[in-house]
């Protein structure tokens, strides 16, 4: 079953002589449990083709289906929801309350759901565990290391019970064994059958992934998953 599926999508900043085509009549279909990665250079379109497919940002042509429902149908309140449902999200940059806990941190997603505070406590606390942070929950977030944010990240994204994650240069600000554990987290949580999507210009990361996507100038030049480069021309 497609869990994503992209249909000449387009997006354009600007206009005028200062218009930038960020991507180019894109369509893509992702099935449910792949583990993705999109890779390019600074440039490529990797990060606004994620930006799109999260429903961080709009294209300016195509079409969005989301597990089977077409998200550019929906009013902001749906896509809202719809992204808060189905999606978790961990990004480079950790995104934390500094001096909250990392308890408070990873229940935000819940608070936004509007899950009373028993029950989304509950849930955090299991989602640390996954992570192997139980014993930090009471901590600040700014009194961590690196790669403890970016598993407080990881537990923060599992708390809704995500079908798909969204990771952002996972492992970019974090040393050789500290980026081993985060992946074996993350693809550790894909085999348990939740969709992964990897946005990545580590080609060895990318390359432990059941597929590879290429981007230049704001089109597909390389899926894996067909034997022909498209687009190149």
């Amino acid at each position: 079953m497609n869990i994503i599926s992209l249909k000449n999508i387009s997006k354009v900043y600007n206009e005028g002589s200062n218009e930038f085509r960020a991507l180019k009549n894109v369509s893509l279909k992702i099935k449910e449990g792949e583990s993705i990665a999109i890779i390019g250079k600074s440039g490529s379109g990797k990060s606004t083709l994620m930006h799109i497919m999260a429903l961080l940002d709009t294209p300016t042509d195509g079409h969005i289906s989301i597990d089977g429902e077409e998200s550019t149908k929906l009013r902001r309140k749906q896509l809202d929801k719809m992204r808060n449902k189905t999606f978790g999200f961990v990004f480079q940059q950790f995104f934390m309350n500094a001096k909250d806990t990392v308890l408070d941190n990873v229940m935000v997603p819940l608070k936004i759901a509007r899950v009373k505070y028993s029950d989304r406590k509950k849930i955090a606390m299991n989602a640390l565990e996954q992570v192997d942070l139980t014993d930090k929950a009471e901590s600040r977030a700014n009194d961590l290391s690196g790669g403890q944010k970016q598993r407080v990240c990881i537990a923060r994204a599992l708390v809704n019970d995500p079908k798909i994650i969204f990771a952002d240069e996972p492992t970019g600000n974090l040393d050789s064994a500290t980026s081993e554990k985060v992946e074996e987290i993350l693809f550790g949580l894909n085999k348990r059958g939740i969709t992964l999507i990897i946005v990545t210009h580590d080609e060895e990361l990318a390359a432990k992934c059941s597929r590879q996507i290429r981007l230049k100038d704001g089109k597909i030049v390389e899926d894996s998953a067909q034997r022909e480069v498209k687009n190149e021309k």
